[in-house]
């Protein structure tokens, strides 16, 4: 972005007042995350106030990085002299202010799209279909909501011939702030379903907040599949787009499956609003890879793959997130051009900008020999030349079958059980047993960057890889054992203690040492009959504590045995009655404040009253709760998918497997899948018990689970070899699973083995 506003103008535009600092500046570029910061004499960092952080915390951050201008709605306490701070009320409505000033700018048409699914697809799609006759500025990936619109709109340009901007809303209110912001000239209304309805009363109230997004629009296009009534379509000049209308064009079009059907008619109904489009771009309509796919790579690498498009605004995106998930570590950008492509000399200009350690420009068919060890990679380039299989090529295990995490998810997750706490409640996230399996330092450093007070884990030794990671806030180590405690003191892990003979053995290690003042945090047994002190046993422990200066009270908690129980609350009102009674306790013995916390990821959903002053979520983080109200809201986290190695024909009277424990009645197709019980699918799912989805079809085990692989039925059901497995995903959900062989999500996590290949998405 180039904005071009002199100091004082913005200042009137975002309603702020300039407090103390130098004020001749020209801004022409904002930020809002320090970790994307490109250092620019011109760049306005505003504070903003997230779920998690505040950005009033990173000002002297951003300082380090360059920055001399502040947005913030608090003053630091030591003001930088060379440097301008503007006070304002609310640093994101701020923000969104000077965004509808520079939109108003602009008089070339805006395309504003919602729904509640397809909206990004359908911007894609539009965006390829228009892309050879007019310049297009558009919404970075998916960038819809009160923040995401305000930067897409701050991209526009005086370049440009058409702006489509994405939105999207998850509570009543909403839509009025974007409506104002993006002030479109034309609509395109994708879906409406049930996503993000616990925002909002009814789907009547629902809808009509989407429709407030196109109430003075000139055209907008409505998908069939929504239900409009006359008045309704005429309050927002709508057209129902339907699909028959569209055939002849359709024809061309690469997939067959419905949603995708779905989303080309309303972007080939958009783009010959706007003229003739030729048949070989709706042949060339790619297959988007929405997410932004992060794994593990070759010599202890970490590779980014964003291959699907290699457009000017899409390069500055994924730059900024290397740049964040660098941390320090070295960057290298593989980035695959080809002679058709035109913004060669200014991508590479871009690509310099923020200063990789190394770039590499790969033409089609390459394999560039490049040291990529212990650095972060960003691959990306244009689909013709071919970057997703030079990703591929790098990346550290070759076994098909993998575990996907989506971050993003987690992240939504944890907001939704923050939802139910006080502002001032600190969130623990259990990250124990490899964080669910999910991976330990991964899911560990992504939760510090999104601003969690504490990590939890089981053992010394996991604590330890998360510092060694370079994670620094607060760990808290539920299973201390004695040989650890030297690892605790050197690494700065809190422990938990839990008896005296624990206590003894950890005060020997800190005299020794010659520490005092160590953090702990004390485990009280309320009832779970697991670890923990007695409180019968609290006089005599605080007695030895106020006697030992080498230790500090640091916590307080307990473990609720039955937080997923709601028809009978007794036990828990129990053990919440004992903890308050221990914590009341000793506090009055104690000479310093310490934090309490009780509840986990099921006392969070049902038992909020008793937050104390932080909470521990765990499995909860994963989308799983068995509160009702609470697991409508949560989104899946954990994908696991495999791939077809090989069809076979079975014949009437065949057996197949182990033990010939399946023998065909009829003339049979099956697929071969390289899962089996040493990757964590159960010997329990053989022989029709387990099953998985194969292009959205269900297909039964057959015969026994073997140690790397399965055998499936796959009859009629028109399967090739290398089509995508489904294990666990949107339709097999994480506890559906788990329900399968009688087990619970916990184990069903923990168990898939190391051997699977975890692979990170951020959408």
């Amino acid at each position: 972005m180039k904005l071009g506003i002199q100091y004082d103008d913005f200042c009137k535009i975002i309603s702020g007042s300039h407090l103390c600092g130098p004020s001749n500046f020209i801004i022409e570029n904002v930020a809002f995350d320090t970790r994307k910061i490109v250092p620019s004499d011109c760049l306005a960092f505003f504070a903003l106030k997230g779920e998690f952080r505040d950005g009033n915390d990173f000002v002297n951050d951003a300082y380090r990085k360059g920055v001399r201008i502040f947005v913030v709605s608090q003053m630091p306490n030591k003001p930088h002299k060379n440097a301008a701070y503007i006070l304002v009320e609310d640093s994101l409505l701020a923000l969104q202010k000077l965004a509808t000033e520079h939109r108003s700018k602009f008089n070339y048409p805006v395309i504003a799209i919602t729904g509640s699914n397809g909206k990004t697809t359908v911007k894609e799609w539009l965006y390829h279909l228009l892309s050879s006759n007019f310049r297009i500025i558009r919404s970075p990936k998916s960038y819809n909501s009160q923040l995401g619109v305000a930067l897409s709109l701050l991209e526009m340009h005086e370049h440009a011939d058409l702006a489509i901007i994405e939105a999207g809303i998850s509570k009543a209110g909403e839509m009025d702030l974007l409506q104002k912001m993006i002030q479109p000239d034309y609509g395109i209304f994708t879906s409406f379903g049930s996503a993000h309805e616990e925002g909002f009363d009814s789907l009547e109230e629902h809808l009509d907040e989407k429709l407030k997004l196109f109430k003075d629009c000139k055209k907008t296009l409505v998908s069939s599949t929504i239900k409009l009534t006359k008045n309704q379509l005429n309050s927002i000049n709508g057209i129902a787009i339907n699909q028959v209308d569209y055939l002849k064009e359709l024809a061309f079009f690469p997939f067959n499956d419905r949603p995708s059907i779905l989303s080309a008619t309303i972007a080939i109904a958009a783009a010959k609003s706007f003229g003739n489009i030729e048949i070989e771009q709706i042949k060339t309509i790619p297959r988007l890879a929405m997410r932004m796919e992060t794994f593990e790579g070759r010599d202890n690498s970490i590779i980014i793959n964003d291959t699907y498009n290699l457009d000017f605004e899409a390069l500055e995106l994924s730059l900024e997130y290397q740049l964040s998930l660098a941390d320090g570590k070295k960057r290298i950008v593989l980035i695959g051009l080809d002679d058709s492509h035109s913004q060669q000399q200014d991508i590479l200009k871009k690509i310099k900008k923020y200063k990789p350690e190394n770039y590499v420009v790969v033409n089609p068919g390459e394999n560039p020999k490049i040291d990529i060890s212990n650095a972060v990679v960003l691959v990306k380039g244009t689909r013709k030349s071919e970057m997703q299989k030079l990703a591929a090529r790098l990346r550290l295990k070759k076994h098909k079958t993998f575990l996907e995490i989506n971050l993003s998810a987690i992240k939504h997750n944890i907001q939704i059980f923050k939802s139910n706490l006080k502002p001032t409640t600190k969130v623990l996230a259990m990250v124990k047993a490899q964080s669910y399996g999910a991976g330990l330092e991964k899911v560990g450093g992504y939760l510090e960057k999104q601003g969690i007070d504490y990590l939890g884990v089981a053992y010394p030794d996991e604590g330890v890889e998360l510092r060694k990671s370079g994670v620094k806030i607060p760990i808290l180590v539920m299973n201390p054992v004695e040989e650890g405690f030297e690892d605790c003191i050197k690494y700065h892990l809190e422990p938990a203690v839990f008896s005296f003979e624990q206590l003894n053995e950890l005060l020997h290690e800190l005299i020794f040492q010659g520490v005092q003042n160590f953090p702990i945090h004390l485990k009280i047994d309320t009832g779970m009959k697991r670890l923990g002190f007695d409180q019968r046993e609290l006089p005599r422990l605080m007695e030895l504590i106020q006697a030992q200066p080498e230790i500090i009270i640091k916590g307080v908690y307990s473990h609720l045995a039955d937080s997923d129980n709601r028809r009978d609350k007794r036990f828990t009102d129990l053990q919440i009655k004992r903890f308050i009674e221990s914590c009341s306790y000793i506090s009055k013995q104690s000479a310093s404040t310490f934090m309490a916390h009780l509840l986990n990821s099921e006392g969070i959903a049902n038992y909020p009253e008793a937050q104390f002053d932080m909470v521990r979520i765990g499995i909860g983080m994963y989308g799983v709760s068995s509160n009702p109200v609470t697991s409508k809201k949560l989104h899946p986290v954990v994908s696991w998918k495999s791939t077809v190695s090989q069809i076979k024909q079975v014949s009437k009277g065949e057996s197949v497997g182990y033990s010939r424990s399946f023998v065909a009645e009829k003339d049979i197709d099956i697929a071969i899948i390289p899962v089996g019980y040493a990757d964590g699918f159960r010997r329990s799912l053989s022989n029709g018990v387990g099953s998985v989805l194969i292009n959205g079809l269900e297909c039964a085990v057959i015969g026994r689970v073997c140690m790397d692989m399965i055998m499936v039925d796959v009859t009629k059901k028109y399967v090739k070899t290398g089509d995508r497995v489904e294990i666990i995903g949107n339709k097999v959900t994480l506890s559906k699973f788990s329900e399968k062989i009688n087990s619970i999500p916990y184990e069903v996590l923990t168990s898939i083995s190391k051997r699977v290949h975890r692979t990170y998405i951020e959408e």
